[in-house]
Protein backbone atom coordinates (compact mmCIF):
# COMPACT_ATOMS: atom_id res chain seq x y z
CA UNK A 1 0.00 0.00 0.00
CA UNK A 2 3.29 2.57 0.88
CA UNK A 3 4.42 2.07 -2.68
CA UNK A 4 0.97 2.93 -4.45
CA UNK A 5 0.64 5.74 -1.61
CA UNK A 6 3.94 7.16 -3.12
CA UNK A 7 2.48 6.78 -6.26
CA UNK A 8 -0.65 8.58 -5.99
CA UNK A 9 0.83 11.66 -3.83
CA UNK A 10 3.60 12.08 -6.28
CA UNK A 11 0.61 12.14 -9.26
CA UNK A 12 -1.22 14.65 -6.48
CA UNK A 13 1.70 17.19 -6.28
CA UNK A 14 1.98 16.86 -9.96
CA UNK A 15 -0.78 17.56 -10.91
CA UNK A 16 -1.75 20.48 -8.43
CA UNK A 17 1.51 22.10 -9.12
CA UNK A 18 -0.10 22.35 -12.96
CA UNK A 19 -2.59 24.09 -11.87
CA UNK A 20 -1.29 26.69 -9.96
CA UNK A 21 0.81 27.07 -13.07
CA UNK A 22 -2.19 27.65 -15.12
CA UNK A 23 -3.72 29.69 -11.69
CA UNK A 24 -1.03 32.13 -12.44
CA UNK A 25 -0.94 32.96 -15.92
CA UNK A 26 -5.32 33.23 -15.67
CA UNK A 27 -4.29 35.07 -12.63
CA UNK A 28 -7.49 33.00 -10.78
CA UNK A 29 -6.74 30.82 -7.79
CA UNK A 30 -10.14 29.99 -8.12
CA UNK A 31 -9.76 27.29 -10.67
CA UNK A 32 -8.19 24.77 -7.82
CA UNK A 33 -12.20 24.31 -7.03
CA UNK A 34 -12.40 22.64 -10.74
CA UNK A 35 -9.50 20.69 -9.98
CA UNK A 36 -10.79 19.16 -6.69
CA UNK A 37 -13.34 17.36 -8.34
CA UNK A 38 -11.37 15.74 -11.57
CA UNK A 39 -8.24 15.10 -9.56
CA UNK A 40 -10.53 12.25 -7.18
CA UNK A 41 -11.53 10.86 -10.74
CA UNK A 42 -7.83 10.09 -12.07
CA UNK A 43 -6.67 8.69 -8.62
CA UNK A 44 -9.62 6.47 -8.29
CA UNK A 45 -8.93 5.33 -11.95
CA UNK A 46 -5.09 5.17 -11.10
CA UNK A 47 -5.61 3.44 -8.44
CA UNK A 48 -7.22 0.71 -10.52
CA UNK A 49 -5.27 0.25 -13.18
CA UNK A 50 -2.29 0.31 -11.14
CA UNK A 51 -3.69 -2.79 -8.44
CA UNK A 52 -6.07 -4.07 -11.14
CA UNK A 53 -9.97 -4.89 -11.42
CA UNK A 54 -12.28 -5.52 -8.32
CA UNK A 55 -16.10 -4.86 -8.34
CA UNK A 56 -15.62 -3.00 -5.13
CA UNK A 57 -12.39 -0.75 -6.48
CA UNK A 58 -14.39 -0.07 -9.99
CA UNK A 59 -17.97 0.65 -8.23
CA UNK A 60 -15.60 3.56 -6.35
CA UNK A 61 -14.78 4.55 -9.53
CA UNK A 62 -17.99 5.03 -11.39
CA UNK A 63 -19.17 6.87 -7.92
CA UNK A 64 -16.35 9.03 -7.57
CA UNK A 65 -16.16 9.65 -11.42
CA UNK A 66 -20.24 10.74 -11.40
CA UNK A 67 -19.73 13.09 -8.20
CA UNK A 68 -16.38 14.54 -9.66
CA UNK A 69 -17.35 15.12 -13.23
CA UNK A 70 -21.06 16.75 -11.58
CA UNK A 71 -18.96 18.95 -8.93
CA UNK A 72 -16.19 20.01 -11.36
CA UNK A 73 -18.98 21.09 -13.92
CA UNK A 74 -21.05 22.67 -12.14
CA UNK A 75 -18.19 24.92 -10.78
CA UNK A 76 -16.85 25.80 -14.27
CA UNK A 77 -20.00 26.46 -15.39
CA UNK A 78 -20.96 28.99 -13.29
CA UNK A 79 -16.99 30.57 -13.50
CA UNK A 80 -17.88 31.18 -17.24
CA UNK A 81 -21.00 33.04 -16.10
CA UNK A 82 -18.77 34.75 -14.00
CA UNK A 83 -15.25 34.29 -14.50
CA UNK A 84 -13.94 37.25 -11.58
CA UNK A 85 -12.07 34.96 -9.09
CA UNK A 86 -14.12 33.50 -6.14
CA UNK A 87 -14.22 35.68 -3.14
CA UNK A 88 -12.45 33.59 -0.68
CA UNK A 89 -9.46 33.51 -2.90
CA UNK A 90 -9.73 37.32 -3.82
CA UNK A 91 -9.71 38.09 -0.59
CA UNK A 92 -6.58 35.98 0.28
CA UNK A 93 -4.95 37.59 -2.39
CA UNK A 94 -5.40 40.69 -1.22
CA UNK A 95 -4.44 40.22 2.58
CA UNK A 96 -1.48 38.16 1.20
CA UNK A 97 -0.26 40.76 -1.10
CA UNK A 98 3.33 40.25 -2.33
CA UNK A 99 3.34 36.60 -0.60
CA UNK A 100 0.71 35.49 -2.62
CA UNK A 101 2.27 33.87 -5.08
CA UNK A 102 4.59 31.07 -2.75
CA UNK A 103 1.55 31.23 -0.04
CA UNK A 104 -0.96 30.67 -2.49
CA UNK A 105 1.26 27.71 -3.96
CA UNK A 106 1.30 26.09 -0.31
CA UNK A 107 -1.72 27.15 1.52
CA UNK A 108 -4.41 26.28 -1.27
CA UNK A 109 -2.58 23.97 -4.08
CA UNK A 110 -0.27 21.67 -2.04
CA UNK A 111 -2.60 22.16 0.80
CA UNK A 112 -5.77 20.84 -0.68
CA UNK A 113 -3.47 18.30 -2.83
CA UNK A 114 -2.46 16.70 0.77
CA UNK A 115 -6.11 16.84 1.49
CA UNK A 116 -7.27 14.81 -1.52
CA UNK A 117 -4.49 11.96 -0.97
CA UNK A 118 -6.10 11.89 2.70
CA UNK A 119 -9.38 11.69 1.57
CA UNK A 120 -8.75 9.23 -0.41
CA UNK A 121 -7.34 6.58 1.64
CA UNK A 122 -10.20 4.84 1.71
CA UNK A 123 -9.96 4.37 -2.39
CA UNK A 124 -6.10 3.75 -2.00
CA UNK A 125 -7.07 0.86 1.23
CA UNK A 126 -9.44 -0.82 -1.15
CA UNK A 127 -7.54 -0.96 -4.36
CA UNK A 128 -5.07 -2.45 -2.24
CA UNK A 129 -7.27 -5.57 -1.48
CA UNK A 130 -7.25 -7.63 -4.37
CA UNK A 131 -10.74 -9.59 -3.89
CA UNK A 132 -13.90 -7.84 -3.23
CA UNK A 133 -16.81 -8.21 -4.60
CA UNK A 134 -20.29 -7.50 -3.63
CA UNK A 135 -21.14 -7.36 0.09
CA UNK A 136 -23.59 -5.83 2.66
CA UNK A 137 -21.55 -2.64 3.49
CA UNK A 138 -20.81 -2.07 -0.23
CA UNK A 139 -24.69 -1.88 -1.13
CA UNK A 140 -25.35 -0.22 2.64
CA UNK A 141 -22.38 2.26 1.56
CA UNK A 142 -23.96 2.76 -1.68
CA UNK A 143 -27.23 3.92 -0.79
CA UNK A 144 -25.05 5.97 1.53
CA UNK A 145 -23.48 7.57 -1.31
CA UNK A 146 -27.01 8.21 -3.33
CA UNK A 147 -28.40 9.89 -0.88
CA UNK A 148 -25.61 12.48 -0.54
CA UNK A 149 -25.03 12.69 -4.05
CA UNK A 150 -28.80 13.36 -4.65
CA UNK A 151 -29.04 16.05 -1.89
CA UNK A 152 -26.02 17.85 -3.00
CA UNK A 153 -27.12 17.68 -6.65
CA UNK A 154 -30.65 19.14 -6.09
CA UNK A 155 -29.15 21.96 -3.25
CA UNK A 156 -26.78 23.02 -5.76
CA UNK A 157 -29.56 22.87 -8.78
CA UNK A 158 -31.96 24.65 -6.88
CA UNK A 159 -29.24 27.10 -5.73
CA UNK A 160 -28.42 27.79 -9.55
CA UNK A 161 -32.04 28.43 -10.52
CA UNK A 162 -32.64 30.66 -7.32
CA UNK A 163 -29.60 33.10 -8.64
CA UNK A 164 -30.60 32.91 -11.98
CA UNK A 165 -33.50 35.19 -11.46
CA UNK A 166 -31.91 38.69 -11.29
CA UNK A 167 -34.97 39.56 -8.98
CA UNK A 168 -33.56 37.78 -6.27
CA UNK A 169 -30.01 39.79 -6.70
CA UNK A 170 -28.29 39.87 -2.95
CA UNK A 171 -31.23 37.89 -1.37
CA UNK A 172 -30.71 34.42 0.43
CA UNK A 173 -32.05 31.31 -0.97
CA UNK A 174 -34.56 29.91 1.51
CA UNK A 175 -36.64 27.31 0.00
CA UNK A 176 -36.28 23.63 -1.27
CA UNK A 177 -33.45 21.95 0.75
CA UNK A 178 -32.27 25.27 1.90
CA UNK A 179 -35.40 25.89 4.02
CA UNK A 180 -33.91 23.20 6.22
CA UNK A 181 -30.70 23.31 6.28
CA UNK A 182 -28.05 26.60 5.65
CA UNK A 183 -26.00 24.57 3.64
CA UNK A 184 -27.35 21.08 2.03
CA UNK A 185 -25.06 20.50 -0.47
CA UNK A 186 -21.99 20.43 1.63
CA UNK A 187 -24.04 18.35 3.87
CA UNK A 188 -24.78 16.11 0.93
CA UNK A 189 -20.91 16.23 -0.12
CA UNK A 190 -20.14 15.13 3.62
CA UNK A 191 -22.78 12.28 3.32
CA UNK A 192 -21.66 10.94 -0.02
CA UNK A 193 -17.96 10.40 1.08
CA UNK A 194 -18.97 8.67 4.50
CA UNK A 195 -20.94 6.06 1.62
CA UNK A 196 -17.66 5.84 0.00
CA UNK A 197 -15.83 4.92 3.14
CA UNK A 198 -18.43 2.28 4.12
CA UNK A 199 -18.49 0.60 0.51
CA UNK A 200 -14.85 -0.12 1.44
CA UNK A 201 -15.07 -1.50 4.48
CA UNK A 202 -14.95 -4.91 3.43
CA UNK A 203 -11.29 -4.31 2.70
CA UNK A 204 -8.98 -5.90 5.40
CA UNK A 205 -7.68 -3.28 8.07
CA UNK A 206 -9.57 -0.30 5.92
CA UNK A 207 -11.28 0.82 9.48
CA UNK A 208 -8.81 3.10 9.80
CA UNK A 209 -9.39 5.44 6.52
CA UNK A 210 -12.67 6.91 8.56
CA UNK A 211 -10.05 9.73 8.80
CA UNK A 212 -11.26 10.48 4.99
CA UNK A 213 -14.48 11.43 5.42
CA UNK A 214 -14.25 12.44 9.02
CA UNK A 215 -11.40 14.99 7.63
CA UNK A 216 -13.84 16.56 4.90
CA UNK A 217 -17.06 16.89 7.06
CA UNK A 218 -14.54 18.73 9.83
CA UNK A 219 -13.18 20.86 6.54
CA UNK A 220 -16.52 21.85 5.65
CA UNK A 221 -18.19 22.42 8.91
CA UNK A 222 -15.35 24.79 10.61
CA UNK A 223 -12.32 25.61 8.11
CA UNK A 224 -12.68 26.43 4.25
CA UNK A 225 -17.00 25.67 3.93
CA UNK A 226 -19.32 26.48 6.15
CA UNK A 227 -17.44 29.65 8.28
CA UNK A 228 -16.20 31.37 5.25
CA UNK A 229 -19.83 31.56 3.78
CA UNK A 230 -21.56 32.69 6.91
CA UNK A 231 -18.66 35.50 7.60
CA UNK A 232 -19.64 36.41 4.15
CA UNK A 233 -23.18 37.15 5.27
CA UNK A 234 -22.44 38.78 8.80
CA UNK A 235 -24.89 41.98 8.95
CA UNK A 236 -27.43 40.93 6.46
CA UNK A 237 -30.61 40.59 8.13
CA UNK A 238 -32.40 38.22 6.43
CA UNK A 239 -29.77 36.07 6.70
CA UNK A 240 -29.62 36.45 10.91
CA UNK A 241 -33.10 35.40 10.51
CA UNK A 242 -32.34 32.59 8.24
CA UNK A 243 -29.73 31.77 10.54
CA UNK A 244 -31.98 31.52 13.79
CA UNK A 245 -34.59 29.90 12.33
CA UNK A 246 -32.37 26.86 10.37
CA UNK A 247 -30.33 24.30 11.07
CA UNK A 248 -26.77 24.90 10.07
CA UNK A 249 -26.06 21.92 8.41
CA UNK A 250 -27.95 18.55 8.84
CA UNK A 251 -31.51 19.26 7.35
CA UNK A 252 -33.71 19.43 10.34
CA UNK A 253 -37.41 21.13 10.55
CA UNK A 254 -37.10 25.18 10.63
CA UNK A 255 -37.33 26.56 14.82
CA UNK A 256 -40.19 28.50 15.83
CA UNK A 257 -39.84 32.45 14.96
CA UNK A 258 -41.45 32.79 18.35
Amino acid sequence: MIELLQNIGLFIFLYMTLFFVVSLILKDASIVDIAWGIGFIVVSWTSLLIKGYSVTLLILCITVSIWGLRLSWHILRRKLKDPHEDFRYAAWRKDWGKSFLWRSFLQVFMLQGVIMLLISLPIIAAANTQVLGWNITLIIGLGVWLTGFSCESVADYQLAIFKKNTAHKGKIMMSGLWKYSRHPNYFGESVLWWGIWIMTLSASGSWWTVASPALLTYSLLFVSGVPMLERKYEGNQEFEVYKKRTSMFIPWFIKSSS
